[in-house]
C-alpha cells in the first residue's frame, strides 16, 4: 500500500528503473577563449518609407501620391515631425497650425518619415532549379 493520502496510482507509485549515471561525458573539443560578451545574432534591418494612411511601401520619394490609396505623400501626416500631442501637431516651431494634416502642403520643415524595420523575408532564388534544390537541403 502506498503512503499517499489517496489510492489513485500515479507516476510516483510505479517502480522506475534507475538511471545509469556513470556514463562518461563526451570529450569536449578545444573551446575558443572569449573575451567580452557573445555577439548577438541580429537579423537584418532596413530603412523604409510607408504611407501613413494605408501602410503601403513607398519606393520612390519623388511620388506625389500613394499608388495604393491615393493620399498625398508631402503632407503633415507623412512628416517625421508630426506628433498629435505637440502644439499645432508638429514638433518644430511653426507659426500657425496647418490644416488638414493629410492634404498636400508646402511646409519648409517637411522631412519624410523613415522607419527602421526588420527584414523578415529571405532572398528569393535566382532560378527555378536552385529553388527546387533548396527544398531538399
Amino acid at each position: 500500500m502506498s503512503d499517499r493520502k489517496y489510492r489513485q496510482r500515479g507516476y510516483q507509485d510505479g517502480d522506475r528503473p534507475e538511471r545509469d549515471k556513470s556514463k562518461p561525458a563526451p570529450p569536449a573539443g578545444p573551446r575558443e577563449e572569449r573575451i567580452g560578451p557573445r555577439t548577438p545574432n541580429m537579423p537584418g534591418f532596413r530603412e523604409v518609407i510607408r504611407c501613413a494612411r494605408c501602410g503601403n511601401l513607398v519606393t520612390q520619394v519623388s511620388d506625389v501620391r500613394c499608388k495604393r490609396c491615393g493620399s498625398d505623400l508631402h503632407s503633415c501626416a507623412q512628416c517625421m515631425h508630426f506628433d498629435t500631442s505637440a502644439r499645432f501637431e508638429c514638433t518644430q516651431p511653426v507659426p500657425a497650425r496647418v490644416s488638414p494634416k493629410d492634404a498636400h502642403n508646402q511646409c519648409d520643415l517637411y522631412s519624410v518619415r523613415v522607419t527602421v524595420e526588420r527584414e523578415t523575408g529571405s532572398v528569393a532564388p535566382t532560378d527555378a532549379r536552385k529553388a527546387f534544390d533548396d527544398l531538399f537541403k
